[in-house]
């Protein structure tokens, strides 16, 4: 009900809307009879009801609603439950489509299509924060705006029909008690009563023949602290969004060679990778049957660099500022500045680090070197007896894009390919294009020797053993999380705990007395527990002189 003639007969004006006076609580709306009063927010005006509302008052009116608010939580709880069940795409590979769709066919190619399976990285779950947040702020801006203003503005002597319009009332005659002479009555049970409510921890504002206790009023801003962590834990949520500010993946570290941490500055080098194993008699023999090792500890020596230049440039050299060491273990994590690095896993993935070549002439045989290659850092020329070699390319992880071009597809040197350009004898002035594979695989996958042409024919570039060859034999799994949005979530959520603790274990309780000669008008309200308030309220007239069962304090058999 809204109400528009808001001019009280005590000569108040309220605000448009006001349902109680605020200056002496006579209910102003028209054709309330005798029921109790509706007391949310003491009867003040809210925007959220305002008569005639533009298209502002609208928007607000739509995001003020807690059913709306209740229908966002429901949606987000439905959409994390999916998500919970569902794989996301940080856990799944480099290929998560294809990953969804032979998984869970046409139900997976929808959910990748959705975002379902990057729930909290779509943009439409963050609207969803969004709304709910912007849903949580005018909700409350819509309540407790008008709220302190009512409790703020209490009066002690209140109307005869908000007193007797109350769920808990008591109504009697103080010529009864036979305490005082008629005159004094009042006073002296206003005094006996107000002492018996202060011992209760009330606050006692008296005024000539009326009596105000309050107590506990901090509990009515429990639900809005609630809603402020609420907020502030969304914020942190959506703050996760912000580039370096989240990680929770698991990144490969090859022995020997310095990785990019993905949306980071650092760089991580595993230095050098050890594992210890269980002795063949302490694994359990339905694992000795199927040939698995078990590892007792295993441990990476980790260099952390923060990257200064050359960052993002393929087949130039980053700049790298070493910041921190640390042997990674299983619960001993690399810690640095808000990331952590934990081990979780190893693989024996051998990689060519470094290589001892000759270049040979078929024709003659004869060799000439050895050439140091290294797959890391490799050099910009090479000599070997009266042949230059200057390196024109490298492809650390060679591959062919679809335009059949050279790429490298990492910085991993898990194809690793040289492109010489080689001076020497029976060459052209401005020398030929030799290609070299490392490995013997790739050789024959992008066959060199047809690369190569005619320069095939008369030159040869190979090792001669694999003690030439020099391998880095592990790769290290370290699951990288940064969360610098996680003050903030904790924050939000100690404060969400403290506003849920305040509304549960407290409750706002007012008790009003009025005294009109020798009659007696006793009301009280409370937030919930009103099986409780009508005890104490009992015990606390028997106390003053007045005994009363709890139960007829019940107004018309109103119950919480």
């Amino acid at each position: 009900m809204i109400v528009d003639n808001t001019k009280c007969e005590c000569g108040h004006q309220n605000p448009v809307g006001t349902l109680l006076c605020e200056h002496c609580g006579k209910p102003l709306e028209e054709g309330g009879g005798d029921a109790p009063l509706e007391m949310r927010y003491d009867g003040a005006a809210r925007r959220s009801r305002k008569a005639d509302p533009g298209p502002l008052d609208l928007a607000w009116r739509f995001f003020s609603s807690v059913k709306v608010a209740v229908l966002i939580i429901l949606l987000m709880a439905c959409l994390i439950a999916v998500g919970t069940f569902l794989e996301q795409e940080a856990f799944v590979g480099s290929d998560p489509e294809t990953f969804y769709r032979e998984k869970y066919g046409a139900f997976g190619k929808w959910a990748y299509t959705l975002g379902l399976t990057d729930m909290y990285g779509a943009w439409w779950f963050k609207l969803l924060a969004f709304m709910l947040g912007a849903s949580l702020i005018i909700c409350s801006l819509d309540r407790v705006v008008p709220l302190y203003r009512a409790l703020s503005r209490q009066q002690v002597r209140k109307h005869p029909q908000f007193l007797l319009r109350q769920k808990v009332v008591y109504r009697g005659d103080l010529a009864s008690l036979g305490r005082a002479p008629a005159g004094q009555a009042g006073p002296a049970f206003l005094d006996a009563f107000a002492d018996v409510l202060a011992k209760r921890r009330y606050r006692v504002a008296k005024e000539e023949d009326a009596l105000l206790a309050e107590k506990n009023r901090f509990s009515r801003w429990g639900p809005y602290i609630n809603h402020i962590g609420l907020i502030i834990l969304l914020a942190g949520l959506l703050m996760r969004g912000i580039p370096g500010w989240h990680m929770d993946q698991i990144v490969g570290f090859p022995e020997g060679v310095p990785t990019p941490i993905p949306d980071t500055p650092y760089w991580l080098l595993n230095e050098r990778f050890s594992v210890e194993l269980y002795p063949e008699e302490d694994v359990p023999a339905r694992l000795r049957e199927r040939g698995m090792v078990v590892p007792k500890r295993f441990e990476t020596e980790a260099v952390l660099y923060r990257c200064l230049a050359n960052c993002d440039m393929p087949g130039q050299e980053p700049v790298l500022e070493e910041v921190h060491r640390h042997g990674i273990e299983v619960n001993k994590p690399l810690k640095h500045d808000g990331l952590l690095a934990y081990q979780v896993d190893f693989r024996e993935t051998p990689q060519i680090r470094r290589l001892r070549v000759w270049l040979t002439e078929k024709a003659t045989g004869n060799r000439y070197g050895p050439i140091g290659l290294d797959t890391l850092n490799p050099k910009d020329t090479y000599e070997a007896g009266p042949y230059r070699l200057e390196l024109r390319a490298y492809y650390a992880d060679f591959d062919l894009d679809e335009n059949g071009l050279p790429y490298t597809r990492s910085r991993v040197p898990q194809a690793p390919a040289f492109v010489f350009l080689i001076k020497g004898p029976g060459l052209p002035e401005d020398g030929e294009v030799f290609m070299y594979f490392a490995r013997d695989a790739d050789k024959e996958r992008f066959r060199q020797d047809v690369l190569n042409g005619r320069l095939a024919g008369l030159l040869d570039i190979g090792a001669l053993s694999m003690e030439d060859v020099e391998v880095s034999r592990f790769t290290s799994y370290l699951n990288i999380r940064i969360d610098r949005a996680l003050p903030v979530i904790l924050a939000g959520a100690l404060i969400f705990i403290a506003g849920v603790a305040m509304g549960i274990y407290w409750q706002h309780r007012r008790i009003w007395v009025r005294i009109e000669g020798t009659g007696l008008v006793v009301a009280a309200h409370t937030n919930k527990n009103w099986h409780g308030l009508r005890r104490e309220l009992a015990e606390a007239l028997g106390k003053a002189g007045i005994a009363v069962d709890p139960k007829l304090l019940d107004n018309r058999g109103n119950q919480a």
